[in-house]
């Protein structure tokens, strides 16, 4: 079993950033995915970028190339993800998301876990 937990959700405005981080416990393995996926009230659940731990082999949505980051440190067994130049359509809970395999997408259906997600609110 794998425990995911997001902190560094919160509000600010627009063209400000936020870095968000979650930690990973719970058997894992030397080699797997994460991801941080966004959901906004009444929308779907969507992908905002993942990281092939292994290879360091990243994917982003096109609504956050170049101004998202993500990146992920094996020493701390943390994911993070670096919003800069954030925009009030980036406000929604953001969730970080685990897999074993190695995922090359950002389909919600192919992560197994999932932590509890934080708020980012971002105003105009």
């Amino acid at each position: 079993q794998v425990q995911l937990v997001e902190s560094g959700g919160g509000s600010v405005q627009a063209g400000g950033s936020l870095t968000l981080s979650c930690s990973v416990s719970g058997n894992t393995g030397s080699w797997y995915s994460m991801a941080w996926f966004r959901q906004a009230p009444g929308k779907e659940r969507e992908g905002v970028a993942n990281i092939d731990t292994g290879s360091r082999t990243t994917y982003y949505a096109d609504s956050v190339k170049g101004r998202f980051t993500i990146s992920h440190d094996n020493a701390k067994n943390t994911l993070y993800l670096q919003m800069n130049s954030l925009k009030p359509e980036d406000t929604a809970m953001y969730y970080c998301a685990f897999d074993y395999r190695i995922i090359a997408t950002l389909r919600p259906n192919n992560y197994n876990y999932w932590g509890q997600g934080t708020q980012v609110t971002v105003s105009s």
